[in-house]
């Protein structure tokens, strides 16, 4: 039942760190813990973008990869991630865009449980801890890429 939220401001327009994260085929590039992530499917309709992703994560010695169905809304700037299949027993993780002056408050949460006591205890803090690191890797991600 760990769960994280932050409302994070940036000096980039909502729409450019909304184009940075939807680009989930990116994040092993630069996302802790994120070692790979592959679409199997993509589909869009009403200007809506329905991926089904797989994420492999890692730290030392332990590997895991899951499925989630990914939900992006450019028009409305939120990205919506549901668990399909893997090591948690749940996984909800949402984000916003909102222009905020000469830059945008990103607003992210994530809610999850690992199935196995044993997974949570190994991998439950360095979750964590890489979940509070999000915020900060996208943040310099987007300064390289948008200076």
């Amino acid at each position: 039942m760990p769960q994280f939220e932050t409302h994070h401001r940036v000096p980039h327009s909502a729409n450019q760190m909304f184009d940075l994260v939807a680009d989930v085929e990116r994040y092993p590039e630069f996302l802790p813990l994120c070692e790979a992530l592959s679409i199997r499917s993509s589909k869009e309709r009403d200007g809506k973008i329905l991926l089904i992703a797989d994420m492999t994560v890692g730290y030392k010695a332990i590997r895991e990869t899951f499925t989630t169905q990914v939900l992006v809304n450019k028009a409305e700037r939120f990205i919506d991630v549901k668990y399909i299949d893997g090591p948690f027993r749940y996984l909800d993780n949402r984000w916003r865009f909102e222009e905020a002056g000469d830059g945008c408050t990103i607003h992210f949460f994530i809610d999850y449980e690992f199935k196995s006591r044993i997974l949570g205890a190994l991998m439950g803090s360095m979750f964590d801890r890489a979940f509070r690191m999000f915020s900060e890797a996208f943040e310099k991600r987007a300064e390289a890429i948008y200076r």
